[in-house]
């Protein structure tokens, strides 16, 4: 039984990554904040995104185990150039939407197990990842591990603690019960489906199954991977709403910082919530940081034709950029911390819509997919998700216009 289960998680791999990235510090931030104000309401949302996420993620993976030129190079080739260079911008900028929340919760989280000011830590930590991307020789192995481990100390730790807490069952089965919403809940809406269905993470998934060496023969056990990956990351979101919609919603706490999301855990941790809490929120966030920024810079460089691997100068640049950039907006970002996390996740789906058209027509293209192209369901399900996202994308877009207005 133990060499199963051994065998198991080493045959594991990109799944893990993205959904380790994917699950940053907004996502945490997301669902407590959620599950403190609206209870259980919106645990039909997560399942939402996360099935747009997983057909978007296998789509992906199914392109990276047939073909030994990245998705980029190809959809240069039959599509122009010019759609590529979009797609990596798009890349690029939805990325950098995330980095900026990534460095604000190393912030916060270090704050909470140090007191010392949130605004210093992006300093410290950024030039540590820009010295991992510059200089780790098997920078892909260390992140699949690392990933790996913190993916399940997650889950573990908030189901435990749900045997402690002992929410409402019943409300819980409601809360997976689509319900009509109003305007005012949109922000949530969006923010949470950003934090879980993110194109540009699924589009970057054929690079790390390429990076891995799996081939057509390995497309189950790919496949399986990507939507271990996607289901891990949904039920963390889950286990998060619940916990907070159990323990500060009935005592109406407010989220406003890490240390009162680490009150969900005291009945598991008790005084050393706080602590424990705060390690793995800056650790989440590190992560998140470190593989995001990987993400948008190599996808950016592979849509100029500067190389697709971070082993090449440019991607490492790009992602030294990204970096950067994402630490100064969150050192001079002066507002409202959890309100920040909550519109970075939400905004950054407005650069996404071009990467699902990309995505969808490659996997719809017979000379490039043969018989592993799009089925009508799949395609079905590829267009519900799109859908979903223009919908919210003109949502948000209304909200960042009013927003400059003012």
């Amino acid at each position: 039984m133990n060499f199963k289960i051994k065998n198991f998680f080493k045959s594991l791999g990109p799944g893990f990554i993205i959904a380790a990235v994917v699950l940053g510090p907004g996502s945490i931030t997301v669902s407590s904040k959620i599950g403190s104000t609206y209870g259980y309401s919106f645990l039909w949302v997560i399942l939402v995104g996360a099935i747009s996420m997983s057909v978007y993620t296998t789509m992906s993976v199914r392109f990276g185990v047939l073909h030994e030129k990245s998705l980029l190079k190809v959809i240069a080739e039959k599509y122009g150039k010019w759609f590529s260079i979009a797609i990596g911008v798009c890349s690029f900028l939805a990325a950098l939407s995330f980095q900026f929340g990534n460095n604000l919760g190393v912030g916060m989280g270090m704050k909470t197990l140090t007191g010392i000011n949130e605004t210093i830590w992006p300093f410290i930590f950024t030039p540590l990842a820009m010295v991992l991307v510059f200089f780790s020789k098997n920078l892909y192995k260390a992140l699949e591990q690392l990933m790996m481990i913190m993916v399940v100390i997650l889950i573990l730790a908030f189901i435990l603690n749900l045997v402690f807490i002992k929410p409402d069952l019943e409300a819980v089965a409601m809360g997976f019960i689509p319900r009509a919403v109003s305007g005012d809940d949109f922000n949530e809406i969006a923010a949470l489906v950003g934090t879980t269905f993110v194109l540009h993470n699924a589009f970057y998934q054929s690079y790390l199954v390429q990076g891995k060496g799996w081939k057509l023969a390995d497309l189950p056990r790919s496949i399986r991977d990507t939507k271990i990956g996607v289901s891990l990351l949904a039920l963390i979101s889950i286990l998060v709403i619940v916990t907070a919609a159990a323990t500060l919603k009935p005592r109406g706490i407010s989220v406003n910082s890490a240390a009162d999301m680490a009150i969900q855990l005291e009945m598991l941790l008790g005084s050393f919530a706080k602590y424990i809490f705060g390690f793995g929120f800056m650790a989440a966030a590190f992560s998140s940081l470190l593989v995001n920024s990987v993400t948008g810079g190599g996808l950016l460089a592979d849509s100029m034709g500067m190389g697709s691997s971070m082993n090449e100068k440019m991607p490492k640049v790009f992602t030294a950029v990204i970096l950067l950039a994402g630490m100064v907006i969150a050192v001079f970002f002066k507002v409202n911390v959890i309100y920040a996390l909550i519109m970075a996740q939400a905004s950054s789906i407005l650069s996404v819509p071009l990467i699902a058209i990309g995505l969808f027509l490659v996997l719809n293209n017979k000379s490039i997919m043969g018989n592993y192209r799009n089925n009508i369901v799949q395609n079905f399900m590829a267009i519900v998700g799109f859908v979903l996202i223009c919908v919210l994308v003109y949502f948000m877009y209304g909200k960042l216009i009013g927003y400059l207005a003012v």
